[in-house]
């Protein structure tokens, strides 16, 4: 995968993620209010609240928030380019991760306590979800002998079929990425959140449009991490990777909207037990089944 490539494929995901992860930031409110027994917003509120909030006066803490979330931002959109090019899939976790901590700095970086007790939430979510996301793409190349996503269509079935507990795991750690109930501790949303807005308190106007933008750019990034499970050697299975990616997301909904929110303690025993044993079995099962045979 040349430096060319990932270059146009950032430079289309920087196009394309945005407008498709607002219109799914519309879908979920529409759906979520119609769980609750409400009519809901309209479908492209997230888009009205993202320019209302691009209108407003600079009145950022410090000038180096702003920098970090624009960092952040930056290699999401790189993250999402390298994968959706066809590139290296652990290059592209690796990359989010990195967005991750940025945002986390950019917190860190206010002085707030509410923004402080925020980014400590923010960093043990981290801590939760990054084994089982490693083991995801380490399972994915002992299934497909490469970690290049372009690797996937040349496969004559899909890697599923043989890595399934790790999409069992991916799955569980999904609903933290997706910042969703019961393990949405840092940043929500909704209006239950105890320590106010988390670790987005001090962020407003052209800071936080950005943090919202980035986060429509994860979620698409990480609904493609959930396709690939079901891409193979055939154009027909980009279809049913969206397909896929689409329940699973309605799914995602359905869990937000009935489950309330868990400890953080309980969010990392569990994301470990799932990593250690849907992630940590399924790869030691692959790396040893040739020799059980």
């Amino acid at each position: 995968m040349s430096l060319f490539s990932v270059l146009i494929g950032t430079l289309a995901f920087a196009v394309l993620a945005p407008v498709l992860g607002c219109l799914l930031a519309g879908l979920d409110r529409k759906i979520s209010a119609r769980m609750q027994g409400r009519v809901g917003p309209p479908l492209l509120q997230p888009y009205y609240d993202v320019r209302k909030l691009l209108e407003k006066d600079n009145v950022s803490v410090n000038s180096t928030e702003g920098t970090y979330v624009t960092c952040a931002l930056v290699f999401t959109l790189i993250a999402g380019g390298i994968f959706f090019s066809g590139g290296n899939l652990l290059m592209s976790v690796f990359v989010v991760t990195l967005s991750g901590l940025f945002f986390i700095v950019a917190a860190y970086s206010t002085r707030s306590p509410y923004a402080e007790i925020g980014a400590m939430r923010e960093t043990l979510q981290v801590m939760a979800y990054e084994p089982m996301v490693l083991f995801m793409a380490v399972a994915f190349f002992m299934a497909a002998g490469t970690f290049d996503v372009a690797g996937a269509f040349a496969l004559t079935a899909p890697v599923v079929t043989v890595i399934w507990p790790v999409l069992l795991g991916f799955l569980f750690v999904l609903t933290i990425k997706l910042r969703k109930s019961p393990f949405d501790l840092s940043y929500s949303h909704h209006a239950h959140q105890e320590i106010v807005k988390g670790i987005t308190t001090e962020m407003s106007g052209r800071t936080l449009a950005k943090v919202e933008v980035m986060h429509w750019c994860e979620n698409i990034l990480f609904l493609g991490w959930t396709g690939l499970f079901f891409i193979w050697g055939t154009p027909a299975s980009v279809l049913v990777a969206v397909i896929v990616a689409a329940v699973v997301y309605f799914l995602e909904i359905w869990i937000d909207n009935n489950f309330a929110r868990v400890k953080w303690q309980a969010l990392l025993k569990s994301a470990w037990v799932v990593a250690l044993v849907a992630g940590g079995v399924n790869i030691a099962v692959l790396a040893y089944a040739p020799y059980l045979m």
